[in-house]
C-alpha cells in the first residue's frame, strides 16, 4: 500500500486496515516459521505497510 493511498483513507479505515495487515503479518510469520515461504520478502513488505499505517494514524492524532 502506497503512502498516497494511505493519506486518502479516513481514520476508521486506517484502523481497520492496520488490524487487517497486522493479522496478515502474524500469519505470514507463522507460516514462514513452520515451512519457509517461497517469497520471504512478503513479510518485509507487510511489516513496512503496518508501520506506514501506524505512523499515519499517529500523525493524525497529533494534529
Amino acid at each position: 500500500m502506497k503512502n498516497l493511498e494511505i493519506k486518502k483513507l479516513s481514520v476508521e479505515e486506517l484502523t481497520g486496515k492496520l488490524a487487517e495487515y497486522k493479522k496478515q503479518y502474524a500469519d505470514l510469520k507463522m507460516a514462514h516459521f513452520v515451512t519457509p515461504l517461497e517469497n520471504p520478502l512478503q513479510i518485509k513488505k507487510v511489516r513496512r505497510t503496518v508501520a506506514r499505517l501506524a505512523t499515519e494514524i499517529t500523525n493524525r492524532e497529533n494534529q
